[in-house]
């Protein structure tokens, strides 16, 4: 038998959903989880670990995060009632999110949206018929129910704050430095992407200060290839010492103090996806109720320049470059100066969790989510 392709292997852990059911609990579950996103963001920023700005650019992220699901839910809203009905695909296997096949088509739906309300019926005109044939058919009506939940899905698309499968980057200014070899410019330049390999959503911080003539954002000339350079860097497989040692030797005049990859995920669900370890003996555990059997992990690594110095750079130049410090332990092999994991769980799977204690999951920073959606921090 011949060996398994790259596209076989990524795509064995591909689930559709293909229950109305099913695919309304898959919904209303991340419509829980998202919601708590931002109340660990603001419990980051809290301890010192993120800065308002910084804060703030992430909250960005994780509403649109939110508001992704909100659209799919909509496009989603009639799966299993018929044959021809779209099933949205996740993966199974340390995501639980969906597929960034399905992102990459939002970016084109999204891309035809206008054309498409354009030739439906209104909002209004919908329900009307669908009363009418309710009450004079006495039939469901399915199709009419169909060209609703679409015409949802490509407002929403249409009206914004969707987390897409390429966020390009943007910058904000922070505050203007001094150097000893002149005035820089500190941005806080931030993008992200829904990684294709590991289909997650994942953010990047960069700390950038800019000794160039003009101010990075308005400069026709580097900007857009700053752009480009940093989507396309922007896997996951790569680590942060490669695009941040990478783009200070492409780019003269642009100094990445500091570089950050926040990945969301993955989720983990007794109900939804395949996990083995400790966290598939917490769950399993659990036993806990629908909606509360779940967990998120968040991680955050972190690249933090310890010195500028001056290189060779061509027989009569020189070029200042970053000098980053790496984690004393891991060291290259982490590629950053820091890795921090962070799992965000119902109350039922963190009390299963205390009491199992598996030492892989030690190191996890652990936020439980109370009653009333209250969110409890711990040491």
């Amino acid at each position: 038998m011949p060996d398994p392709s790259v596209k076989d292997v990524l795509t064995s852990d591909h689930h559709e959903l293909y229950d109305t059911l099913v695919a309304r609990r898959y919904f209303a579950k991340f419509d829980r989880i998202t919601g708590h996103l931002g109340r660990v963001a603001a419990e980051v920023e809290a301890e010192g670990r993120l800065s308002r700005t910084e804060a703030r650019v992430l909250g960005r992220y994780l509403a649109a995060v939110a508001g992704t699901f909100r659209a799919l839910s909509n496009k989603y809203l009639m799966t299993g009632r018929g044959e021809t009905a779209p099933r949205l695909t996740i993966d199974r296997h340390e995501s639980g999110f969906p597929v960034a096949q399905e992102l990459m088509t939002m970016a084109v739906d999204a891309q035809q949206a206008e054309k498409h309300l354009a030739g439906m019926p209104s909002e209004v005109e919908l329900k009307d018929r669908m009363v009418r044939q309710i009450v004079g058919d006495l039939t469901i009506p399915t199709a009419l129910q169909f060209a609703l939940s679409q015409r949802y899905y490509y407002e929403a698309l249409l009206a914004g704050g969707i987390f897409w499968a390429r966020n390009d980057p943007d910058a904000q200014w922070i505050e203007d430095v001094s150097h000893p070899g002149g005035a820089r410019r500190h941005f806080l330049v931030h993008w992200a992407v829904w990684d294709t390999q590991s289909n997650l959503p994942v953010v990047y911080l960069m700390d950038l200060e800019d000794s160039g003539k003009r101010p990075l954002p308005t400069d026709a000339y580097r900007w857009p290839q700053v752009q480009q350079a940093l989507m396309a860097q922007s896997v996951g497989g790569l680590k942060l010492l490669t695009i941040a040692t990478g783009f200070d030797k492409d780019f003269e005049g642009l100094h990445p103090r500091r570089l950050r990859r926040i990945i969301l995920g993955p989720m983990y669900s007794a109900s939804f996806t395949l996990q083995s370890g400790p966290i598939s003996k917490v769950l399993e555990g659990a036993k806990a109720p629908e909606g509360e059997d779940w967990a998120l992990v968040w991680t955050v690594e972190d690249l933090i320049s310890d010195r500028e110095e001056e290189v060779k750079d061509g027989w009569f130049s020189t070029a200042v470059r970053q000098v980053y410090r790496l984690d004393p332990v891991a060291g290259a092999e982490l590629g950053a100066t820091r890795q921090d994991r962070m799992i965000i769980l119902p109350e039922r799977p963190y009390q299963v969790l205390v009491e199992q204690d598996p030492a892989g999951l030690r190191g996890y920073r652990k936020f439980v989510v109370g009653a009333g959606g209250r969110l409890i921090p711990t040491l």
